[in-house]
């Protein structure tokens, strides 16, 4: 939806809302096209977030920084444009060099519609990630839309941090990054209960973590303290081994029952004629 000046900050208003309900965490079946965000939506999401890597696949490219800012707003705005409710937008590293380049994403981000942002810190020093966020922070004030700003750190995938530190390092640079102007923390590959809880312990801030097969149940994560949960590019990538089961069965088969669980063509076709 287009929303007017004033929709828009209301929307960002509800978006940051919903992060505060302490029973039930903020859940996310990330999108990445006009289809999968309607599909999402009218199964009951209150929010839409995108995958990058889900964008980046659906164009041909690598997930890792591999889109042009032009090609991640001109998906953010044609998500943004198919749904009702607030869009938060994932800007990978901010498709820019420097803190101002990444000030200018964060503002085409807004101008597309999102009300939310992560940003991750990838193999960023923690210092030159925060110099990111207090740009994007003060280039989203200066539109007077209060957005969410969700600070993605990669320590639990793989980072700098000693393993025997991960939880330590997490909280330190959680710190750095809300006091540089995030406004919640995303932490992906922490999956240990005893892990999350601590982090949740720790960072002055809503917690975000991805979830799969296998990952703590959303009654579990609410009674950890976590504020936010999200499949991140697991749809997607679910979605993909459908159409790969469905080629290999018509191929080596010569059968078709991969696709029996498709939903109805009138469905998806319905989604967008009631627009």
């Amino acid at each position: 939806m287009h929303f007017t000046t004033t929709d828009f900050a209301a929307a960002a208003r509800t978006f940051r809302a919903l992060h505060t309900d302490p029973k039930r965490p903020l859940l996310l079946a990330n999108a990445w096209d006009s289809a999968s965000a309607r599909i999402i939506e009218n199964a009951g999401a209150s929010a839409i977030a995108t995958t990058s890597a889900g964008v980046a696949w659906s164009l041909g490219r690598p997930d890792g920084n591999a889109l042009t800012r032009d090609e991640s707003m001109a998906a953010i705005a044609r998500i943004a444009g198919a749904v009702s409710v607030p869009v938060t937008a994932d800007l990978e590293s901010g498709y820019g060099t420097t803190p101002t380049e990444v000030g200018e994403t964060v503002r085409a981000a807004i101008d597309a519609g999102a009300v939310g942002i992560n940003l991750e810190d990838g193999t960023q020093s923690p210092d030159d990630f925060a110099d990111r966020l207090t740009a994007a922070r003060a280039a989203a004030d200066r539109t007077g839309v209060s957005i969410f700003i969700n600070a993605r750190t990669d320590v639990f995938l793989g980072g700098p941090a000693d393993p025997e530190h991960l939880e330590s390092e997490t909280a330190t640079r959680a710190a750095r990054y809300v006091g540089a102007g995030a406004d919640g923390i995303f932490v992906p590959g922490v999956t240990n209960a005893a892990a999350i809880s601590a982090l949740v312990a720790a960072i002055d801030a809503p917690l975000n973590v991805m979830v799969g097969a296998g990952s703590p149940s959303v009654a579990t994560l609410a009674s950890l303290g976590v504020a936010r949960v999200s499949l991140g590019s697991n749809v997607i990538q679910a979605a993909y081994a459908v159409a790969q089961r469905a080629a290999r069965e018509l191929w080596e088969q010569g059968t078709y029952e991969s696709v029996g669980g498709a939903l109805e063509y009138g469905e998806i076709d319905g989604l967008f004629a009631q627009r």
